[in-house]
């Protein structure tokens, strides 16, 4: 209970955050009012509490909650997923060529610092790899942070510009946000979350708790052998947990301190963005895949948090995700070669 105690300010935080844009009508209220709370909070000195272990308890409710996405009436749809796969992994790799040279010549940063600050995705994965390595963590950490706090900001206006989607707030009833499933649903659900966690680290699947009990809720839902979905207090708990998630990371930051990283990532998550816009845009015109859940797809980075977004508004969250987990997974996979390519060059 200790650790929670120290959490709970920051939730409450996270919570009126939260709250205040639901009030405010805002879209994505829970998730982007907690993230702005915290940020602020953080930015202007207050040291607050990581979620700590209830993130991880987040990723697996998440990954539950993605793979209700997943339904036997969508394999008509899978025949325009090999198309767009492909171009993420092109625009992948442009990005993250854009982001290490962008790091070396105009940020100046050093060459173990550019690699990991630039790989667009997998902070988690990337920032445990860095440990090993002589890059600036701090550097990297803020990189990431400031990579994903922009997108998720941008998220709102940029898909009311290409106007592929409704961000219309949509109220709720007292009843309606009270529901609960019946025990049955309740039971599939977490029999998926659990043996996913199992399996996520079985496999040593990257992210494991988010897309370890992803697949199996993916195999029951497509199966048929259930259609139980969570209730929507938590869902936008998980929102607020995830939000506040991206806010303290930038705890102990001072905007005097560090002006110059946080300039240099903010440019450069501006750039990656214009990049998956444009990437999106393409496979929209060749293929006739949703230019939104494209724009979800390529966006480089926060896997939880933008698959968490396209659950939210109804975007294909199964494309969102499965682009996601291949990103994730061939990047984790080419980092190590890459590291050691250059490391023979410099030698």
């Amino acid at each position: 209970m200790a650790p929670f105690c120290r959490f709970l300010p920051t939730l409450v935080l996270g919570l009126v955050g939260g709250g205040f844009a639901y009030w405010l009508q805002m879209p994505l209220p829970w998730l982007l009012g907690a993230m702005l709370a915290t940020t602020v909070a953080s930015l202007l000195g207050c040291r607050l509490r990581s979620p700590g272990h209830a993130r991880k308890g987040v990723l697996v409710v998440i990954g539950v909650m993605l793979g209700s996405a997943f339904t036997p009436d969508m394999s008509g749809d899978l025949s325009l997923w090999g198309a767009s796969l492909v171009i993420m992994l092109l625009a992948t790799a442009v990005m993250m060529v854009f982001s290490v040279w962008f790091s070396r010549r105009i940020a100046h940063h050093s060459l173990d610092t550019a690699l990991y600050a630039g790989v667009p995705g997998g902070v988690s994965a990337v920032t445990g790899m860095a440990l090993d390595s002589n890059a600036d963590l701090r550097v990297v950490g803020m990189t990431h942070a400031v990579r994903i706090l922009i997108l998720l900001a941008a998220i709102p206006p940029v898909l009311k510009w290409v106007g592929h989607v409704s961000l219309q707030p949509t109220g709720m009833s007292l009843n309606q946000w009270l529901w609960l499933p019946s025990l049955t649903d309740a039971a599939w659900l977490a029999v998926a979350g659990t043996l996913g966690v199992l399996l996520g680290q079985r496999l040593r699947l990257p992210n494991a708790l988010l897309f370890g009990p992803a697949l199996i809720s993916a195999g029951l839902h497509l199966s048929g052998l259930t259609h139980a979905v969570l209730p929507p207090t938590l869902i936008a708990m998980a929102q607020i947990v995830i939000g506040i998630s991206v806010g303290v990371r930038f705890t102990g930051t001072s905007l005097a301190e560090v002006g110059h990283t946080l300039t240099m990532a903010t440019l450069q998550a501006v750039i990656l963005l214009l990049i998956a816009i444009l990437a999106a845009w393409g496979i929209h015109a060749l293929t006739g895949v949703s230019l939104a859940a494209a724009l979800l797809a390529y966006m480089p980075g926060g896997a939880p948090e933008l698959s968490l977004v396209a659950l939210s508004l109804g975007i294909d969250p199964a494309f969102v995700t499965s682009h996601h987990l291949l990103r994730i997974t061939v990047l984790i996979l080419v980092l190590p070669v890459l590291l050691k390519h250059f490391q023979l060059v410099r030698d």
